[in-house]
């Protein structure tokens, strides 16, 4: 790490102990100049944290869900009971999810349960080459490698076992039952809450990579949620109070328990589960793959993870990961 990005870490892990801390202590502590220390805020704040400043008392973070901590992840990701995951803190990324592709290509044998977690994404990706929005330290941008060893044909429908692992670890924390979205959408309230990107490497009938890239709204800053052009919530609006570093254990452990699941069963067992959870439910819906489209209602998924539409009386599935349903204003 370079020595002005350890600074700006230095003065967020002074920030993050909570109330206020001067630019005179934050400069002497680092060894540079009240200046310095002032511009290094002023990055902070643009980078989308929400650092504020009062005269005689110095400066105070509001924030509420702390910052990543690889030694808190793992103690309570062992104290939940999980054994196999390895859990890599970065503080700036360009993608999680890019990374540990990477990280493939450089290490076929990377080990299932490999995790990449980051306080800020340069360039999120969200599905059909969408932005996510990553500020730093306020949501939280996960990847997690899952290696299948029977194709790419049998990963299909793995986005529903991730969707429900996303379900499992929010309500065990925050008692929240959201919904989902097919494919791969949490909801809240009728609000974005979180999104999931499942990408592929592999053979059709050889070991398939998956990575699998989960992003949550933490305590989305208001600079940022200016460039989000659909209806969201984030877990600041429901929850008092937020550990980072424990949804990232129970989300790791959660998406355990989902794929080992998948591996076994399939969907055999979880998508009855997921229809009950069905953001769209019933509703009138478009699905769209870019050059054509169809409407009717939307009746759940199927055993492999297709989306059900209903139309003319008639009920057919749907597959594919380029494929947007959305509800039809009435």
């Amino acid at each position: 790490m370079k020595a002005p990005y350890g600074n700006k870490q230095a003065i967020l892990n002074a920030l993050n102990q909570g109330g206020f801390i001067s630019g005179q202590l934050l400069g002497e502590q680092l060894g540079i100049s009240r200046a310095a220390v002032g511009k290094h805020i002023s990055s902070l704040q643009e980078m989308g944290l929400d650092i504020f400043k009062v005269s005689g008392k110095g400066y105070c973070l509001n924030n509420n869900v702390g910052l990543l901590s690889s030694d808190a992840i793992k103690t309570k990701y062992q104290q939940l009971g999980g054994k196999t995951a390895q859990v890599d803190v970065q503080p700036i990324i360009d993608s999680t999810n890019s990374e540990l592709m990477r990280r493939i290509q450089v290490n076929p044998a990377l080990e299932s349960g490999s995790v990449v977690v980051a306080e800020m994404q340069e360039a999120g990706r969200g599905r059909r080459g969408r932005v996510w929005q990553s500020p730093f330290g306020t949501n939280l941008y996960y990847s997690y490698f899952w290696c299948l060893d029977d194709g790419l044909q049998a990963a299909m429908g793995v986005s529903i076992a991730v969707g429900l692992a996303v379900y499992d670890a929010l309500k065990t924390l925050y008692q929240l039952d959201v919904e989902l979205k097919w494919p791969n959408d949490i909801y809240l309230n009728k609000e974005k809450l979180a999104g999931v990107l499942v990408e592929l490497d592999g053979q059709p009938q050889g070991p398939c990579q998956l990575v699998i890239g989960i992003g949550i709204n933490l305590q989305m800053p208001e600079s940022a949620s200016q460039q989000i052009d659909q209806a969201w919530t984030d877990l600041s609006q429901h929850c008092q109070t937020i550990d980072k570093n424990d949804l990232v254990a129970q989300l790791t452990f959660s998406l355990e328990q989902r794929l080992a699941e998948f591996s076994e069963h399939g969907l055999q067992q979880m998508y009855q589960q997921w229809n009950s959870l069905n953001a769209f439910a019933k509703q009138y819906v478009e699905l769209s793959t870019g050059n054509r489209s169809w409407q009717g209602i939307c009746e759940g998924i199927d055993g492999l993870g297709g989306i059900r539409i209903r139309c003319d009386g008639e009920v057919k599935s749907y597959y594919g990961g380029e494929i947007s349903l959305r509800k039809v204003k009435s």
